[in-house]
């Protein structure tokens, strides 16, 4: 029996394939959903400016715009409302014309900007290969002190609803997914990619083009661990509280700490540990246990 793909979701972001499945005593030949990982060539340039190669990177297809987007704003290459627009591969020389997309921005891309950083991207752990490790070291302004405080009934509820939101998720159990909440603990957006870095960069981009940066009033959750990556790329989107499943690295503890990033791990079931700024969590009915 074929497996049908999902068709609410970007093309090529699943696909199917024959696989033999052992179970026990029993086998079986049967169609399997896993999940899509091609290339992107991302690509800048202001007005009439050659576009400037930026970085290729492994990626699930879907929301290039927003992947493309998020990544140079995470990477500290463009600020504010500086997009114009986009375009996509060349459908004369590419049989994927979305596995290369360029961003149109507002003022000309430096080039040397860009081949200093020397970005190499892949699925598994983010940028790669760059010339030094100070160019890891984005320049992140801290977050605003205080607010937003959160309760902790919030915080403990964000894995179901995230959970409940990873459609991609549910046919594969190959990707990693990001999702940005209200303080209330509404959904505003999700996205999954085989690359937890790229589930960011595409939650950030959605909203650069929604206009919405800086995310002071905002809560991420990752689904997996958090590395320094993650934590730069939300405080530079400006996202005060982050959340994962699984634990922090202790380069993202302290670059939380130094950032004034709430970070919170291990968050399952009825608990989770705070790392840093446990003052945007309210704990106070549990300060007499």
């Amino acid at each position: 029996m074929t497996t049908p793909l999902d068709p609410n979701l970007p093309t090529r972001h699943l696909t199917s394939t024959k696989v033999v499945a052992v179970r026990g005593v029993q086998l079986e030949v049967r169609d399997d959903i896993v999940v899509g990982e091609e290339p992107l060539e991302i690509r800048a340039g202001g007005p009439r400016q050659t576009p400037v190669n930026v970085a290729v990177t492994m990626r699930t297809p879907g929301f290039e715009r927003e992947l493309a987007v998020g990544f140079l704003t995470s990477e500290g290459l463009i600020a504010g409302n500086a997009v114009t627009g986009f375009e996509a591969g060349d459908p004369g020389f590419m049989a994927e014309p979305d596995d290369a997309i360029v961003v149109r921005l507002a003022k000309k891309l430096d080039p040397s900007v860009a081949q200093a950083r020397n970005f190499v991207a892949t699925a598994s752990c983010g940028i790669c290969g760059k010339a030094s490790i100070d160019d890891v070291a984005v320049r992140a302004e801290p977050l605003p002190k205080g607010l937003p405080v959160v309760p902790r009934s919030v915080i403990l509820s964000l894995p179901d609803t995230l959970r409940a939101a990873q459609a991609a998720f549910d046919r594969t159990g190959g990707l990693h997914a990001s999702g940005l909440f209200e303080t209330d603990g509404r959904l505003v957006v999700v996205r999954e990619d085989v690359g937890r870095h790229n589930a960011l960069d595409k939650v950030i981009g959605s909203r650069v083009l929604a206009n919405e940066l800086p995310l002071w009033d905002r809560i991420l959750l990752v689904s997996g661990r958090v590395s320094f990556e993650i934590v730069q790329k939300a405080a530079i989107a400006g996202i005060p509280i982050i959340c994962a499943v699984s634990a922090p690295s202790d380069l993202a503890v302290r670059l939380a700490d130094r950032l004034g990033v709430t970070l919170v791990g291990f968050l399952r079931g009825d608990g989770f540990n705070v790392y840093t700024h446990d003052g945007r969590i309210d704990l106070r009915e549990l300060m007499g246990a």
